[in-house]
């Protein structure tokens, strides 16, 4: 008979420095712990055979007028220690630094306001004690239950530790459904790395045995836990606390038998348990190998083919009637054919799942065989966090059921990408990568995870982008996105923007005419700032303005095309990035108000540049000085005959009478005034 014992069984390091701690102040007298310095009643019994007494309570506490005070590992609440030194007692402080770390914690970030969320069993010390070192009221949660239902204001910032013996898969469930909430928290995984690695320990050795033994003290809560794990992965789980409680009969008809213990188990006692079922199988071994012949059900038996139907096989199994394996006991695909998978004379192994089938003969399973093997591996690669990959054999309403050899994962459908997905179906038949996060055959519940690949891969991308991008470099990337002030380019790791502004030397009005999604691009890495990339296409070599001083010369005759208006001129591009301004008053020769009366927009024309500053980037064009001088003779006749009326009229009379009277006509006789002008017309 095989004994398998945990390596974490016993003591871990804070109860031993605890114990030691206290048996280090034997002999000094009035020694005392404040609470079991352990949960354990032998170690308890024999400090206290050695003069150490336990203090219950403030109230016993206050009784105590000298001597030493040994604060438990558990730990205790901050106003013990303020009690001790009030009455001048000798403090030895024995809390293990794993607790003495979560009380700073909460001490800390419940003075800076934060609601400080304990998960643990509250009626436990040294959950009562971290309640303590509290400023404010904490929330203590035992389930997920619990979680579920609580409600905390959106806006309040939360802070998550654990009880150091608390469940570690138990804790993870909690923190996700927080998570999921939306809260905003920061979650401390204050579990003992020693009580986490004593948990997967204690699972995975109940996993391979008939039977399992749990020592510990009644009270401890690691042991009880190390119990309920146990209890889960094997039906025949002991809880003992010395070899005294051990019943031998018990065991008699088992294989293997494992044995772990709590962290406040004393080595002798694992010593002597271990011992006692080592010296006693012993003599149980030659009684076992009878029950090793007999087909029983769940056991894994070898037989050779005798003969291959359609829908099963027939194997001689060594024992009084046949075994039968069926089609749907064979493999999940239906579609194969028997007779092409298996040959007469061939051996299989396979699972008993009954002992008789109706007709006498013994019904095998080979993809059970199959699957708890992928299940081994499943458990494998969830202890050691590998990377599996699996078919996806199915859609489900919330998730993708996936086939690793025989077994099923369930990736349910928040955890298929970073990114919400509606619809799935694009993955069936496709094989995918993910990571085992939980894992419970017994419950079938075997949760795999690809977002966080997802994720890590991005970040890793992300990080090798960073590390070789500067500003300057020209990238190139896909279009991601398109909205009306820019396009997102995806680089490989991280997205950049290219500001509308930044997408031509001319003016664009609507990227949307320009990029589409998935088209690609090369671009200029502009500015990069924090996780901020902004691209630009505007690559120096094709900046309009370094040949603009000869093309657009002063005296050159240009063409371009009416881009905008103003009131007081219209501009206008002379090719995509260089506008030139004409103004208003160099559009024509007479008076115009507006550029809109006589150009519109996208009209082609024809000007002259009259001046241009390339520092400044400007340039101003006339169209008028292109056009055709008006002659003025017109002009000349209407104003020399005005003249010769009034000269004669006038002459040799004072200035004063010639300016009096034909102010005084024109305004009593108005049609004499129209008289002369007339005549002057004519001649």
């Amino acid at each position: 008979m095989e004994v398998l014992l945990a390596k974490t069984a016993g003591f871990c390091f804070g109860v031993k420095r605890a114990v030691d701690t206290v048996y280090e102040q034997v002999g000094k007298g009035n020694v005392y712990t404040y609470g079991p310095i352990i949960h354990n009643e032998e170690v308890v019994r024999d400090l206290e055979e050695k003069g150490v007494r336990i203090v219950e309570g403030e109230e016993a506490l206050r009784q105590i007028t000298a001597g030493t005070v040994v604060i438990r590992s558990h730990g205790v609440e901050r106003k013990i220690y303020d009690m001790i030194r009030e009455q001048s007692l000798e403090l030895v402080d024995a809390t293990c630094p794993f607790v003495k770390k979560i009380h700073k914690i909460v001490d800390k970030d419940s003075s800076e306001g934060k609601q400080i969320i304990i998960v643990g069993n509250r009626q436990h010390p040294e959950v009562m004690g971290i309640v303590g070192w509290c400023n404010t009221e904490p929330i203590v949660l035992e389930s997920e239950e619990e979680a579920e239902n609580l409600s905390i204001s959106g806006d309040k910032e939360l802070s998550l530790v654990s009880q150091t013996t608390f469940n570690h898969k138990k804790f993870n469930s909690i923190v996700e459904i927080f998570q999921k909430k939306g809260y905003n928290i920061t979650v401390y995984n204050t579990i003992c790395n020693a009580t986490e690695e004593r948990q997967k320990e204690a699972a995975s050795i109940a996993r391979q045995v008939d039977a399992m033994i749990v020592i510990g003290g009644r009270n401890s809560s690691n042991t009880q836990k190390l119990y309920d794990i146990s209890k889960k992965e094997c039906a025949n789980t002991y809880y003992i606390q010395t070899l005294v409680d051990l019943d031998l009969a018990a065991f008699e008809s088992v294989g293997r038998v494992g044995i772990t213990a709590g962290a406040s188990t004393p080595n002798q006692i694992i010593k002597e348990v271990h011992g006692s079922m080592a010296e006693d199988f012993g003599t149980m071994f030659e009684a076992s190998l009878a029950e090793e012949s007999r087909i029983s059900l769940g056991k894994i038996v070898k037989g050779t083919v005798l003969d291959v139907k359609d829908n099963e096989i027939i194997l001689n199994i060594n024992y009084k009637a046949d075994g039968i394996i069926t089609k749907n006991e064979y493999s999940n695909d239906m579609n194969i054919s028997l007779k092409d998978k298996v040959q007469v004379g061939e051996t299989i192994e396979a699972k008993v799942i009954k002992t008789n089938d109706g007709d006498g003969q013994v019904l095998l399973s080979v993809k059970r065989v199959a699957a708890e093997k992928a299940n081994e591996k499943l458990e494998e690669a969830y202890n050691n966090d590998e990377i599996l990959k699996g078919v996806v054999t199915q859609v489900l309403d919330g998730g993708l059921s996936v086939t690793v050899e025989e077994a099923r994962v369930f990736i349910p459908a928040s955890l298929v990408s970073d990114t919400y997905e509606k619809d799935l179906t694009k993955y069936k038949g496709q094989e995918i990568e993910f990571k085992i996060t939980e894992f419970n055959p017994r419950k079938r519940r075997i949760i795999g995870n690809r977002k966080m690949l997802i994720e890590a891969e991005k970040k890793a991308a992300k990080e090798a982008l960073f590390a070789r991008i500067h500003v300057g470099d020209v990238v190139e990337g896909k279009v991601k996105n398109v909205t009306d002030f820019g396009a997102f380019i995806d680089l490989g790791g991280a997205d950049g923007l290219l500001h509308i502004s930044e997408m031509s030397w001319g003016r664009v009005d609507n990227p949307k005419k320009i990029f589409s999604v998935g088209q690609e691009v090369k671009a200029l890495i502009k500015d990069i700032q924090g996780e901020k990339i902004a691209l630009s296409l505007k690559f120096e070599d094709t900046n309009p303005w370094l040949t603009a001083d000869e093309k657009y010369a002063i005296g050159n005759v240009v063409k371009g095309r009416v881009a905008r208006m103003t009131d007081f001129g219209a501009f206008v591009e002379l090719e995509p990035g260089v506008d030139a301004l004409l103004h208003v008053s160099q559009i024509a020769r007479e008076h115009i108000d507006k550029p809109s009366s006589v150009l519109s927009i996208g009209q082609e024309i024809e000007a002259k540049v009259v001046d241009c500053r390339l520092e400044e980037k400007k340039i101003s064009l006339s169209m008028k000085v292109l056009l055709p001088e008006e002659p003025e003779a017109v002009e000349d006749v209407q104003e020399e005959p005005a003249e010769e009326p009034v000269v004669p009229e006038t002459a040799g009379e004072p200035v004063e009478e010639v300016t009096e009277e034909p102010v005084e006509e024109t305004t009593e006789e108005p049609e004499i005034a129209e008289e002369p002008a007339e005549e002057t017309t004519e001649e």
